[in-house]
């Protein structure tokens, strides 16, 4: 019989409990697969898609497993600086998001569960603040986690569970050597379990390195694409996006949106065009605060703003609700970010819209993107919006990768290569 309950999961009743107060009954695939081996203690390295509720398949039973370890106190002593349960994830959104997770659902146990969120880009001393006798469960981004405990605000030395979370993110935006700090300081034996969205060679060496034996899992009933997403593709002239955007908005009437840009600086440009233009829209990106950014993030999530422009930054992790359209004006520089972005409509059941702009020197790109991600969505023209750009050479494209992230030469080819031009032009 298969396990279709928390009950058979072996979860506790506090856990239960908890997650009735949460209007959750029924647990999604990836947990029916991780609760058991984790409640073992097992090292589990995991495949699952965003959206797939991979934070309560490793949250509920690390938690159970440290109230089972408990005293009274949770056994350790608060004022040593040490925590039970360390998540690192990539971003500050994500840390933000993960951490509420755990605090939801520690927060109708009896037993005294304290959840730390720490991340960059804010000033460190409210976070050593908030460590002062100590926490539980730590979510934190690997740069401001060396940060506090090279301000000796907490110590690894009595971690039990250690969580990767978007562990292709966390390499894909540069933090191996922070992880390899990171595990240099944890005490043996700690329990590790990576998340992954992707199984890529540096993932697989990763988990190689960091997990003893590991159970490996894959939520195989997962689409790749959302099979509740209308997908459509768009070739415009690149200059007329903001104003093939605004038309969509009208035409179609979406109540809100979400658009992709390539880089910061679009974020600003594009919001600021539509606002000119009468559409209530803001940008989201990594310059601004986090202060700013979360207000941002609700005020949107409170249907308080049209439409939000903004970057990759919010490509992951971000649940927003009822969510109905996205756009991708630019398109991503990774194929399987373009799952990831649309993934932020459509979810728990809903209906999404994903709309694609494809320009003339896109065009390479979006076809490798397709092939990657094995969709086929035609080409369509707006009418007044026809376009007449024409695409550059493959010559002019790289190689013709289209850019796609992984296959763009490196600096050190881009070196190699321009010395053997000169070697070859020398007398």
């Amino acid at each position: 019989m298969s396990l279709t309950t928390f009950e058979q999961l072996q979860l506790n009743a506090a856990l239960q409990h908890s997650l009735s107060t949460l209007d959750m009954a029924v647990p999604t695939p990836i947990q029916v697969q991780a609760i058991p081996p984790i409640l073992q203690g097992a090292d589990v390295l995991a495949t699952a898609q965003t959206g797939s509720g991979k934070t309560l398949a490793y949250a509920l039973p690390v938690l159970q497993r440290i109230m089972a370890q408990a005293a009274p106190r949770l056994g350790f002593d608060r004022n040593s600086r040490s925590l039970q349960a360390l998540v690192l994830v990539p971003t500050r959104e994500l840390a933000v998001q993960v951490s509420q997770v755990w605090r939801d659902v520690a927060r109708p146990l009896t037993q005294s569960i304290k959840v730390g969120v720490a991340f960059g880009g804010v000033s460190i001393n409210p976070q050593m603040m908030s460590l002062r006798g100590g926490v539980d469960v730590l979510v934190a981004t690997p740069g401001r986690l060396l940060d506090l405990i090279e301000h000796n605000a907490l110590s690894l030395s009595q971690l039990k569970h250690l969580v990767l979370d978007e562990a292709d993110r966390l390499l894909d935006l540069g933090f191996s050597a922070e992880l390899q700090r990171i595990l240099a300081l944890v005490a043996k034996p700690c329990q590790t379990l990576l998340f992954s969205a992707t199984f890529e060679p540096a993932v697989k060496a990763l988990g190689e390195a960091m997990l003893h034996q590991p159970v490996r899992l894959a939520v195989d009933d997962v689409p790749t694409q959302p099979a509740d997403i209308a997908q459509s593709a768009i070739q415009v002239d690149e200059k007329k996006r903001t104003a093939l955007l605004r038309h969509l908005i009208k035409q179609e009437k979406w109540p809100r949106v979400l658009v992709f840009v390539a880089t910061r600086y679009a974020c600003e440009h594009v919001a600021n065009k539509l606002y000119q233009a009468g559409v209530f829209a803001t940008a989201l990106h990594g310059e601004m605060s986090q202060g700013a950014r979360q207000d941002v993030l609700n005020e949107f999530k409170e249907d308080r703003w049209e439409v939000l422009v903004t970057t990759d930054l919010a490509a992951r992790g971000l649940d927003i609700a009822n969510l109905p359209v996205v756009v991708n004006y630019d398109l991503p520089r990774s194929a399987t970010d373009y799952t990831h972005r649309i993934g932020r409509t459509g979810r728990a059941g809903a209906k999404g819209v994903a709309v694609s702009f494809v320009t003339a020197t896109a065009l390479a790109h979006w076809r490798l993107i397709q092939k990657r991600e094995k969709i086929q969505l035609p080409l369509t023209v707006r009418p007044g919006f026809e376009p007449t750009d024409v695409p550059p050479p493959v010559s002019a494209l790289n190689d013709g990768n289209g850019g796609v992230k992984g296959k763009r030469p490196s600096k050190k080819d881009k070196l190699r290569a321009a010395a053997a031009s000169l070697k070859s032009e020398a007398p």
